[in-house]
């Protein structure tokens, strides 16, 4: 993975390092997860030259496989989308993403880095050369841009067809046991919460209440977000989350074009997904780890052996 020293000493100056950097262990910074458009800690990509914002986007893309960067580069373009939308009236742009750099990491064991703005957050903790790749927010609004109802754009179409295709694969009562809810909820459930505390309850159906078919389309769905991350990063959290057991619950109607919520829960694994404002043209989707966002993991590994 490219370090922060490659954007941070190579490409920013002085006011743009000082306005990036964070001390590592300044939580209230660094346990931050916030896809609205508001103000958050960091440089913004705004800000820097062009040298600087294309190195932005280099460290960017060590964390995310090349369709997850494709599809967080369409996420970065629909803000123009939605401002023409908007009749330019809120001034949103492309380049309104900050990086936000904890610790240095020339000199420490432990720091991190996030890239974020509306719709998109990606956190990395990297302690003793060990990645910790959560949370990983991806949204886009409008989910679809569609002409004569063919899709011009359509970033997180397969987060939705995917979940569709596995609840259509159940039979009755897995499918009963999977539907949650008549209403969705307004937004993913773990919200921007630094920490997610337990299962989120009701759990929906388990997966060995599954048939073979609809198992295996569920599994292609967490895959679909690990495989977010770069091929050796996504290899380690499916081994990591092997043999367990999945949890998958849907909210709302299940014809397309309504507003909809799912979400995938195992050992210390959640995937949520929402398309539930704007008529159902506006999505949420997240991977996170709740015992281990943020390095929490790799963090308690590095003190147990740094403690004896």
């Amino acid at each position: 993975m490219e370090t922060l020293a490659d954007v941070d000493d190579a490409a920013l100056d002085e006011p743009e390092r000082t306005r990036a950097a964070h001390r590592f262990d300044d939580d209230a910074a660094r346990r931050w997860l916030e896809y609205r458009p508001r103000p958050r800690p960091g440089v913004c990509l705004a800000d820097l030259d062009r040298a600087a914002r294309k190195a932005a986007h280099r460290l960017l893309a060590t964390a995310l496989s090349p369709t997850a960067y494709a599809q967080a580069m369409a996420i970065v373009a629909l803000e123009e989308v939605l401002d023409r939308a908007e009749g330019w009236r809120r001034g949103r742009h492309s380049d309104d993403y900050w990086v936000a750099v904890f610790g240095d990491p020339d000199r420490d064991d432990a720091w991190a880095w996030r890239v974020e703005g509306h719709h998109l957050s990606v956190s990395m903790t990297v302690v003793d050369d060990q990645v910790s790749p959560a949370p990983v927010f991806f949204g886009a609004n409008p989910a679809a841009v569609r002409y004569a109802g063919r899709p011009v754009s359509r970033p997180l179409g397969v987060e939705e067809d995917l979940a569709r295709a596995a609840l259509d694969a159940m039979g009755p009562a897995a499918r009963a046991a999977a539907i949650i809810a008549d209403e969705a909820p307004a937004d993913i459930v773990s919200a921007t919460r630094p920490r997610v505390d337990g299962p989120l309850e009701p759990l929906g159906v388990a997966t060995d209440r599954l048939g073979p078919g609809a198992r295996a389309l569920v599994e292609q769905l967490v895959a679909l977000y690990l495989e977010r991350l770069p091929p050796a990063l996504a290899q380690h959290e499916a081994q990591r989350l092997d043999g367990g057991q999945l949890h998958f619950a849907w909210a709302g109607p299940t014809r397309p074009g309504q507003r909809h919520y799912y979400r995938v829960q195992g050992d210390d694994l959640l995937v949520e997904y929402d398309n539930t404002t704007d008529d159902g043209n506006h999505a949420h989707t997240v991977l996170r780890r709740p015992a281990s966002d943020f390095g929490t993991d790799v963090l308690a590994a590095h003190h147990a052996r740094a403690h004896g």
